[in-house]
């Protein structure tokens, strides 16, 4: 199906730090087209993200006039194109909505920016995300679950009540690329093969998992990637893939201990970043059976909260 057979329903524009990526949806939630460029929040001044917006959009509201845009992620946040204050948790569709903000653009197409959450209740401080709110609203907020959000920062978060209950970060992603590009592990591993070593992406897994390792080990843990090498039990081009096993595996540990999961219990992954078979495998490890969120749950969510922003204005009116 095209976007030109299908009247479609919004554009959703997911907007980070290094990218900007834009989805042409029609009315079931379905993708009928995409853009993606480089054209991150981190690259642009203040007075560049509305002539960029509507010059990548400029095909799209051609033949569609008036078509509302709605964007989240960073570009709500203080460096992009308005801040937001996030919506504290516990947080329904209605709190996200109410956090939203309308405008429009030169060409008369309603924008909405969305802003993000907090979870207040964490600490020392509270925790925060942008744009990872509409992926746990896409995953659904009518059932009890934990939903993982795989990524630089991956967030665990809690939905219960048909809110998003809380949510907690663990900087897995970050700390695996500064091992694996700055550290003793990338002068000794070899270059990153095209298909994972999955058995010693395992192995990691295993020993963070282990019972008789203590939750709390994962500074010393980490330096068996050297010593695994010194013993001849890693070879080097298994060394990335076994930290990024430990490192998972930790996170996992560590969710484990704060109690967002239990043994033999369920969780949803969501997310599409290339990430979610290696969590799909740590929580296989864990004991747990995966809900698959799918690829598109910002882009549900997104549309979920965009209907409750226009029941509430027509509700106003």
């Amino acid at each position: 199906m095209t976007a030109q057979q299908t009247a479609p329903r919004c554009i959703v524009v997911d907007w980070g730090t290094t990218s900007f990526r834009a989805f042409l949806t029609a009315p079931d939630g379905s993708v009928l087209d995409a853009i993606e460029t480089a054209d991150g929040i981190g690259k642009l001044a203040k007075d560049e993200f509305e002539p960029l917006l509507l010059r990548n959009l400029d095909d799209w509201l051609g033949q569609w006039p008036a078509l509302p845009v709605v964007c989240l992620g960073m570009i709500t946040s203080r460096n992009g194109w308005i801040e937001l204050p996030y919506v504290p948790c516990p947080a329904d569709l209605r709190a996200l909505a109410r956090g939203a903000h309308e405008t429009a653009l030169p060409n008369g197409s309603p924008l909405i920016f969305l802003g993000g959450l907090t979870d207040p209740a964490r600490w020392p401080y509270p925790d925060v995300m942008r744009g990872e709110e509409t992926q746990i609203a896409g995953f659904g907020l009518d059932r009890e679950a934990t939903v993982v959000l795989p990524g630089t920062h991956s967030k665990w978060a809690r939905v219960a009540g048909g809110r998003i209950a809380g949510f907690q970060t663990f900087v897995t992603g970050e700390i695996f690329a500064l091992l694996s590009q700055h550290s003793f592990i990338a002068r000794s591993a070899a270059p990153a093969s095209p298909e994972p070593r999955w058995e010693a992406f395992a192995r990691g897994l295993a020993y963070a998992a282990d019972e008789r390792t203590d939750a709390s080990a994962f500074l010393s843990l980490i330096f068996s990637a050297r010593t695994g090498m010194l013993a001849g039990k890693l070879a080097a081009s298994e060394i990335t893939d076994y930290v990024s096993g430990l490192v998972i595996g930790c996170e996992f540990r560590q969710a484990h201990e704060q109690g967002w999961f239990e043994r033999g219990g369920a969780i949803g992954i969501v997310g599409n970043d290339g990430l979610n078979e290696r969590y799909a495998r740590a929580a296989e490890t864990f004991g747990l059976v995966v809900i698959d969120g799918g690829e598109e749950a910002a882009i549900r969510g997104a549309l979920a909260i965009l209907e409750t922003v226009q029941e509430a204005s027509n509700d106003a009116a």
